[in-house]
């Protein structure tokens, strides 16, 4: 089963930009679709981006045209450029391969 570690959250103000990274180790990468989710305080779990082995991507709406999904299976890594924030965004992010995720990284967007 393949671990993931998110890394790139932080704080930020609206309108600025992060990007989000998530470094695979210890299974397979290349043949698997990521996604990244986002938890707000209080709310569910929700899909933010996916991106399949083959390069094919979708967005929530919510982020559509804000956000971009990438991957490297070279460095079995995935990313997520956030641009335009709003404070809405602030979240704990989450990447995800099938059933494996990673602890999180927090996304704070000031007003």
């Amino acid at each position: 089963q393949v671990q993931l570690v998110e890394s790139g959250g932080g704080l930020v103000q609206a309108g600025g930009s992060l990007r989000l990274s998530c470094a695979a180790s210890g299974g397979i990468f290349s043949g698997y679709t990521m996604r990244w989710y986002r938890q707000a305080p209080g709310k569910q779990r929700e899909l933010v981006a996916l991106i399949t082995s083959g390069g094919s991507t979708s967005y929530a709406d919510s982020v559509k045209g804000r956000f971009t999904i990438s991957r490297d299976d070279a460095k079995k890594t995935v990313y997520l450029q956030m641009n335009s924030l709003k404070p809405e965004d602030t979240a704990v992010y989450y990447c995800n391969q099938w059933s494996s995720w990673g602890q999180g990284t927090q996304v704070t967007v000031s007003s």
